[in-house]
């Protein structure tokens, strides 16, 4: 599909009107809308003068550049301020542009304020899900990130209905990698169980990965592998935002996160760990798991492992605020806000150690848990936790 040209601002992270020295700071990253100019219909093509640019590679920001754009495609960066001839431009004088961001950790599907009542699942379909799918991984692609991995969703394959929605080109939003479905023991941490409401009352598209013993969960693996699945999420450890777990805890055990390891890894998938407590890390690593998701509560053991397996972590070191503050003022439950208190202050030491010890940290913020379109809020805490602004970018 022809990407409007807001959009391949977006693209480039314009609309973020961000820079390198603005993720130090301790307020929005976000900077005023762009107006974008007029362009030439018959030849779709867009010059963009930047005061800077950032292209991932290097590792400072180069001088001003213009970024050619034709037909949704960045085609060309010339330095300096010129332009083809007869090509309309987009002057963003001093502001630096940087390419398309990826937020590794996602849940396009869902919502925040759906958390106050999770049982809301039990009622909505995926036909129902997927508009506001839809509109989050708009959302998402306008805030400037065009690559997301939706790890998970309570509604199974909706994830799979938004994704390829996208891919036909029905639909504007970032490339998407996508789960299907949690993995998930009974009770777990991404089974939707609700104190008070029976079993009978939940309905088989949230329950779709719940297993137990490692023939069950290989089972649901290959399921999801031939549903379309790009990758496997199983939840090692139990939850922060899930009743009755305990997030230090695990809940899979090593056998069993082996089997959906050898499943995904013998059809060319990566797989996702949830893990917040250090023994469910150390056992995703060693059963061979490629990111470890939060690892909110990890030791320097499990630290030295990843590091020496060349497994990333994913750690979502802004949501903890968010939940602390409109989780609590939206009524979220008790136990929610407890367990996100015992985690979120660690996790951030854990980021900070695991920086500094060299292990590879990939960009992953838990979009759901906070609202759509705010992914840029992690960088300043990843820069005061100990990452120069252009490691966060990186």
């Amino acid at each position: 599909m022809r990407i409007r040209y807001s959009e391949a601002a977006a693209g480039l992270a314009l609309a973020l009107g961000c820079s390198a020295p603005a993720l130090a700071g301790d307020g929005d990253v976000a900077g005023p809308a762009v107006e974008v100019a007029p362009y030439a219909p018959d030849s779709g093509t867009l010059a963009i003068h930047c005061g800077s640019l950032i292209d991932g590679l290097a590792g400072r920001p180069l001088g001003a550049t213009t970024v050619v754009i034709r037909d949704g495609r960045i085609v060309a960066l010339e330095a300096g301020r010129s332009a083809p001839a007869g090509v309309p431009v987009l002057d963003l004088g001093d502001r630096t542009c940087l390419p398309g961001l990826v937020d590794m950790h996602t849940h396009l599907t869902d919502r925040p304020g759906d958390t106050a009542d999770l049982s809301i699942y039990y009622r909505r379909t995926l036909e129902q899900q997927l508009p506001l799918a839809l509109e989050n991984a708009h959302t998402t692609l306008l805030a400037g990130f065009t690559a997301a991995r939706d790890v998970g969703t309570y509604i199974g394959w909706a994830d799979r209905a938004m994704r390829d929605e996208i891919d036909a080109g029905r639909a504007p939003g970032p490339r998407v990698q996508v789960a299907g479905f949690y993995l998930t023991i009974p009770g777990g941490g991404g089974d939707l169980v609700i104190p008070g409401r029976a079993e009978s009352e939940i309905p088989a598209r949230v329950r779709m990965g719940v297993a137990r013993g490692p023939e069950e969960f290989r089972r649901k693996a290959e399921q999801a592998v031939a549903g379309g699945a790009d990758l496997l999420k199983l939840i090692a450890s139990g939850a922060v935002l899930a009743y009755g777990g305990v997030p230090g805890e695990p809940e899979m055990t090593p056998e069993e996160i082996r089997a959906v390891v050898e499943v995904a890894h013998r059809n060319g998938l990566k797989v996702a760990a949830h893990a917040h407590g250090a023994r469910s890390i150390k056992e995703a690593i060693l059963a061979g798991a490629d990111t470890i998701e939060h690892a909110s509560l990890i030791d320097d053991e499990a630290i030295a492992l990843a590091r020496e397996h060349g497994v990333a972590l994913s750690m979502d070191v802004y949501n903890g605020d968010y939940i602390d503050t409109e989780g609590r003022r939206q009524g979220w439950p008790e136990e929610f806000l407890r367990k996100n208190l015992e985690t979120t202050e660690a996790q951030r030491q854990g980021f900070t150690k695991a920086h500094a010890a060299g292990v590879r940290i990939v960009y992953g913020t838990d979009a759901a848990v906070y609202p759509h379109g705010l992914n840029a809020r992690q960088f300043p805490i990843m820069v005061q936790r100990g990452m120069t602004p252009m490691e966060a970018i990186q």
